[in-house]
């Protein structure tokens, strides 16, 4: 059974396929690590901890147990450029991971790496 052609690179003009190393790398550059984003330990310790204590169940779907801290209403970008608190639980709320994907997605303001220039 002939394997399916790898996708090409999703930068408009490139001819390498997924993962186009060039390309990935220049992502990772400028997106920089979790703890330059700002997903360091007070993130993991003070939000996280307390959004996933208060909300131990998806607060959208009301079913599954919630495995993601979601920044809302605001996302932690707009909380930083208004001078609050991003690692404040009381910006956010517990989701499961189909449902924060899905809000993720669903939200402009919220889309990183590529997804985010489109």
């Amino acid at each position: 059974m002939p394997n399916r052609p790898k996708p090409p690179c999703s930068r408009p003009g490139c001819e390498h396929s997924k993962p186009c190393p060039k390309h990935s790398r220049e992502a990772s550059r400028q997106r920089g690590s979790a703890t330059q984003r700002g997903y360091g330990q007070q993130h993991r310790d003070r939000f996280r901890r307390g959004v996933l204590d208060r909300d131990p169940i998806c607060v959208l779907c009301r079913r599954a147990p919630a495995t993601v801290a979601d920044h809302w209403p605001k996302s932690r970008r707009q909380l930083t450029a208004e001078g609050l608190d991003p690692n404040d639980p009381s910006n956010g709320r517990g989701l499961c991971a189909s449902c924060h994907g899905r809000e993720t997605a669903a939200n402009p303001a919220q889309r990183g790496g590529w997804n985010a220039e489109r």
